[in-house]
């Protein structure tokens, strides 16, 4: 990235998905594998996974409304969670592996340092297990987090004389919407985070808290970014959904022939390949703007030398890294 110290801390939303957009030039083999061994698989199974739940929970709507015997519906059930479990390891995996691949690559671009996809996947086991404890611990965050809206939530219906009253949907509508917006700051920390445990020596609840202070006068751009990136995924989900999961007489389905399917729902797999690959670069990214953006010098060599020790080729980090974009 050929820009001053200074016009990168600067860079408006535009700028940084046109700097992230263009990276892959810079070693297009190496970012073509990366997407085809982790980013492609990840999509696709954010998409295809409905392919199999969906007939359950049609099952299970049928069976709740009809006489069926309770073996048959918690063998439904069963296989619902067995699904879930899967695709939800599935997923939180690749999650991982592609961040740390895309994250280490386009470091290593910056830092000057040679760069494959056979080097890129001798970094990742030891960029992996940091990636992994920061995602423990957001994912207990998270947990905890969820745990108190649905106390919130529950107490607001008990303490309610009138659950339907305007007063009681107006403040669970208030309620809901913090809820959100905290989701989304918690999703925005933890995606700087996640580049944090990679390119410095701190993960789980230390990567956190740097990251929240590298957020400050920047939680706009990131809450953006966050919110736009979740409602394309959502658009191109509930699309997929409505042309290719539902059967044509569901409600919201849009009527597509056998063959249809299979080219609307590849061309969709596609585009959210896409969208994965330019968030994780805008991840990557963004992480350098938010460090000039507080003045904070990055050294290439120390970055070299940092991204070095995960190939075994250099003495273990300083307590801190001073990295410095030219």
């Amino acid at each position: 990235m050929d820009l001053e110290q200074e016009e990168l801390g600067n860079l408006s939303l535009v700028d940084i998905l046109r700097e992230s957009i263009s990276i892959p030039r810079s070693s297009s083999r190496t970012f073509a594998l990366i997407t085809v061994t982790f980013i492609f698989p990840l999509s696709f199974a954010i998409l295809a996974h409905s392919l199999f739940t969906h007939p359950i929970i049609n099952h299970l709507k049928s069976s709740f409304s009809s006489s069926s015997s309770s073996s048959s519906y918690a063998s439904q059930w069963s296989l619902l969670f067995l699904y879930q479990f899967v695709y939800l390891l599935f997923l939180f995996t690749f999650s991982l592996l592609s961040t740390a691949a895309t994250v280490f690559t386009v470091a290593s671009l910056y830092a000057a340092k040679p760069v494959s996809f056979s080097s890129t996947l001798s970094a990742i086991p030891t960029v992996f297990p940091r990636l992994f404890r920061t995602f423990l611990w957001v994912s207990l965050i998270m947990l905890l987090y969820n745990a108190t809206f649905g106390v919130c939530v529950l107490i607001i219906f008990i303490a309610s004389s009138y659950p339907d009253s305007a007063a009681s949907v107006l403040f669970l509508a208030v309620v809901i919407l913090a809820f959100l917006a905290a989701h989304v700051y918690i999703s925005a920390l933890w995606h700087l985070a996640s580049v944090i445990s990679v390119l410095e020596p701190v993960c789980g609840l230390a990567a956190m808290a740097k990251s929240r202070g590298l957020l400050r006068g920047r939680t706009r751009m990131a809450i953006t970014m966050i919110i736009a990136y979740f409602s394309v995924c959502g658009l191109i989900g509930g699309f997929f959904r409505a042309t290719v999961v539902k059967a044509p007489y569901e409600k919201g389905s849009i009527w597509v022939g056998p063959v249809g399917k299979v080219v609307i729902g590849g061309a969709l797999v596609a585009v959210l390949v896409l969208v994965n690959l330019v968030g994780l670069l805008v991840q990557s990214v963004f992480y350098y703007v938010c460090k000039s953006f507080h003045h904070q010098q990055i050294d290439k060599s120390a970055l070299y030398d940092h991204l070095g020790g995960y190939l075994g080729e250099y003495v273990p980090l300083k307590s801190s890294i001073q990295m410095e974009i030219i």
